[in-house]
């Protein structure tokens, strides 16, 4: 007598056999199918027990979570990975218009430049100074420009010129 999911041609067994279906590869599916194959062809004489039915559920429910667990973790990772990327390219925007200074990694000089644009290159920011790509890790310094420090210290004059004429007022 032929009883279905247990010979070597039955569907399941077959698959498996002939290497088309891993056992990471079972699903519910195969799972619920084996489950109801056991149920309907149990020996009605010595019939399984209520603990094994239940002990199978348990293995079964828990092996979901797993996976569930799993896809979530996966799916994590991922948006930390987009999180970091958005996170470096928004603090690199930060140097547009800034003289920096970095070691190039080729030569190992130090080069001074400033920072015309950045962009996200195989997962790491990277600076576009001169027409030159440069990696935001090789920056050894953020130079102040000249443009700002002309302006930041005729703004100092300007305020010392005003306190020392209120003071006259006064």
């Amino acid at each position: 007598m032929q009883i279905p999911g247990i010979s070597a041609n039955d569907q399941i067994s077959g698959i498996a056999s002939e290497g088309g279906l891993g056992a990471k590869d079972l699903d519910r599916g195969a799972f619920l199918d084996l489950f109801v194959s056991q149920l309907k062809n149990q020996d009605p004489l010595d019939p399984i027990q209520n603990e094994d039915f239940v002990e199978q559920l348990a293995t079964f429910s828990s092996l979901e979570q797993l996976e569930t667990m799993n896809e979530n973790m996966i799916a994590s990772i991922a948006l930390n990975q987009s999180n970091a990327l958005l996170s470096q390219l928004t603090g690199s925007s930060a140097l547009i218009g800034k003289t920096v200074s970095w070691t190039n990694p080729d030569t190992g000089l130090e080069s001074k430049g400033t920072v015309d644009a950045v962009k996200i290159d195989q997962g790491l920011a990277v600076l576009r100074i001169g027409g030159r790509d440069v990696p935001l890790a090789t920056v050894n310094e953020i130079l102040a420009d000249a443009i700002e420090d002309s302006t930041s210290e005729s703004d100092a004059e300007s305020v010392d010129d005003t306190l020392e004429t209120n003071a006259d007022n006064a």
